[in-house]
């Protein structure tokens, strides 16, 4: 959703509080973009392998609730008017990525995380921080959450099942068009991120994990 300058900060936060909600009930964000996996066959998969799957795309779930919410915090205090839509545009598009994994994780008969909206709130203030940190720092912040995303998802890939080709065209899709948005976000003038940073978001990334994959 644009930004208008004319919006009150009510207005404001209103529209931040539906994105939110938009994106933490699932099928509010219906995918622009048919499913990978729309065409592919489902294979026999056992009950640990639907479990194990299910644990799999909820964190990649609670990942695109946190990539919607770091480009909402970032798009609100970014300071260059194309770089706050340059962070609309990709949060649009991770909408796609949204959709796609709940709509995997209904036919597991799974559900996502219900641990969604803390990791929304975290993610937001994390986003509004980088973009007052200045454009360049919060185009970098992109590009380094990206490639961290990008390497989970490999790291999945190579964890799901060999039979579950469903899960792997949803997951193959969302790595190509993640890797597009870092080149993006690097050529647009993203500053690379002290070391300190990138291990405190990898250790946040490490904590998503470990309590979506259950919970």
């Amino acid at each position: 959703m644009a930004k208008s300058q004319n919006n009150s900060f009510i207005d404001q936060c209103l529209i931040q509080f539906d994105q939110a909600l938009r994106t933490c009930v699932p099928g509010s964000n219906p995918a622009t973009r048919s499913s990978p996996a729309k065409l592919v066959a489902e294979e026999e998969l056992t009950p640990i392998d639907k479990k194990h799957i299910a644990g799999l795309m909820r964190i990649n779930h609670t990942g695109e609730v946190c990539a919607q919410a770091l480009y909402a915090g970032q798009a609100t205090t970014a300071k260059l008017s194309e770089v706050r839509e340059s962070m609309q545009h990709a949060a649009q598009e991770e909408v796609d990525h949204l959709a796609w994994c709940d709509e995997r994780l209904q036919q597991l008969e799974s559900r996502p995380s219900i641990l969604n909206p803390i990791w929304y709130g975290l993610s937001f203030g994390m986003g509004a921080l980088a973009g007052l940190a200045g454009d360049k720092w919060s185009l970098g912040f992109v590009a380094e959450t990206e490639q961290q995303v990008c390497e989970h998802l490999e790291e999945h890939l190579v964890r799901l099942p060999q039979n579950d080709a469903k899960s792997k065209a949803i997951l193959q899709q969302m790595i190509k068009d993640e890797k597009q948005h870092g080149e993006t976000a690097k050529a647009a003038g993203g500053q690379e991120l002290p070391s300190t940073v990138k291990r405190a978001m990898r250790l946040m990334a490490d904590l998503m994990k470990r309590t979506t994959y259950k919970v």
